[in-house]
């Protein structure tokens, strides 16, 4: 785990060097910082993650690559959706909610065209569990 923090660490102080934008695998994708406090340690999390912008709100999606279970960051979520993003040079308070059935299917299926390694997240996680879709909205 601590190796995957220390990955997450590069991508955020990238993130913060640069206005936002990263490169390596994420180059070009548009990139927000999601700021999480763990439902058991309360200590405070930052998650880089890909967001698909959706009117004035952000969706985020929990794939962790298509692992069987969900990432960390989604559990947080969803025990304190009340939570702070970044994207660009800018920090602001979002509240978190997961979308399901018709709200969530276009959000997920423009997703998956716009970068297609979704769509293999899905295949792998298929039969185990659904990716969470979440809408972060500006409160």
């Amino acid at each position: 785990m601590s190796d995957f923090r220390g990955w997450n660490q590069k991508i955020v102080d990238e993130f913060r060097s640069n206005e936002g934008r990263v490169g390596g695998p994420f180059e070009g994708a548009p990139m927000i910082i999601i700021h999480t406090k763990g439902r058991k340690s309360g200590k405070d999390y930052e998650n880089p993650l890909v967001y698909l912008k959706v009117g004035d709100a952000y969706a985020i999606f929990g794939s962790k690559g298509g692992a069987p279970e969900h990432p960390e960051w989604y559990q947080n979520i969803v025990a304190n959706p009340e939570i702070e993003a970044e994207i660009g040079a800018e920090r602001f308070k979002v509240r978190a909610r997961e979308l399901k059935g018709d709200e969530r299917e276009p959000i997920w299926t423009k997703q998956k065209k716009l970068m297609p390694g979704f769509a293999e997240y899905e295949q792998k996680a298929q039969g185990i569990r659904e990716i969470p879709v979440i809408l972060l909205e500006r409160i």
